[in-house]
């Protein structure tokens, strides 16, 4: 167990030293990329109901896809994490107006305010399709490398045990965060696709 903890803290090392050398302009191209990618994918089509992450600036860029979520009427559920434990909650968001008036965390990320009890969770209704996953890294087995807080991992097993069952996962990945394989563990949620630029 620790020389599976010391080889992810390797490898999130060696990750964020990747993201931190790629330029403004190269995240722009590749998330433009993978946004129209995204767009033409059938789950994404066939999707109602969608969680999508609010990216930092070592992330995919998610704007335009919740820009377009709006546009094609889909429902648009956003993360709130609890910072003291790995407590996350999908709510939905009413529109582009009501994203921009949610609180800043520290991660300098919107979400819904700990107090705010009026939003939908995905899970206390009619679950989830889809969940576009952040992340520092990924293999194309599966396996994710995220920041070590377990947020996603947690979720994932509670839609488990929803009516509706585990959405499909599709990970956002630049191609620099691509790893041969990522040392995964039984608590690590197995991801069903990875969307990348690949030559």
């Amino acid at each position: 167990m620790a020389a599976l903890r010391a080889s992810k803290g390797a490898l999130r090392k060696e990750l964020k030293r990747r993201l931190v050398a790629l330029s403004a302009a190269e995240k722009q191209r590749q998330s433009r990329l993978l946004s129209d990618r995204l767009f033409k994918h059938p789950k994404y089509i066939s999707s109602e109901r969608i969680a999508v992450f609010l990216s930092m600036d070592d992330e995919v860029c998610t704007e335009e896809i919740i820009k377009d979520m709006f546009k094609r009427g889909k429902s648009c559920f956003i993360p709130r994490y609890q910072s003291s434990n790995s407590h996350m909650d999908m709510l939905k968001l009413s529109s582009l107006q009501d994203l921009e008036t949610l609180p800043l965390t520290s991660w300098n990320i919107r979400q819904p305010a700990e107090d705010c009890k009026s939003r939908e969770e995905a899970l206390s209704s009619g679950g989830l399709d889809l969940m576009l996953m952040p992340g520092l890294g990924f293999d194309l087995f599966g396996g994710r490398l995220g920041r070590g807080k377990g947020f996603y991992d947690t979720y994932l097993r509670r839609c488990s045990k929803h009516p509706k069952g585990k959405p499909y996962t599709i990970a956002l990945a630049f191609k620099e965060q691509l790893c041969q394989k990522i040392p995964v563990d039984a608590n690590d949620v197995v991801i069903d696709e990875v969307l990348y630029e690949d030559q």
